[in-house]
């Protein structure tokens, strides 16, 4: 599973980039520790994906601690990406392979 989860992770990172949502630049660090889900008050989700989840799973990854037993990234991303014009369905798809393998 680790395997699945890991390549997820490089195709969500590779969908934020085709999107022209990848950023260069880090956002400022209190922006990062947010006490609300996906950080709503400070970074949009791109961002969040980007500079929270992709790295807290990866370092979960790497260090071989337990992955959270649950997860439900995907209805927030369809919510985030109606009306936005983007082709977002291919990321959405990932997000719901993600969820899938972490529920």
């Amino acid at each position: 599973m680790n395997t699945q989860i890991a390549e997820s992770l490089i195709d969500i990172e590779a969908q934020l980039r085709q999107l022209g949502q990848w950023e260069k630049a880090s956002p400022e660090p209190s922006a990062l520790v947010s006490d609300q889900p996906f950080c709503v008050d400070t970074l949009t989700l791109p961002q969040w994906l980007q500079f929270v989840f992709l790295p807290t799973l990866y370092a979960m990854l790497r260090d071989g601690r337990e992955l959270p037993q649950g997860c439900g990234i995907a209805p927030m991303a369809e919510e985030y990406y109606r009306g936005t014009g983007l082709s977002s369905s291919e990321l959405v798809a990932v997000l719901m392979r993600v969820d899938e393998l972490l529920s």
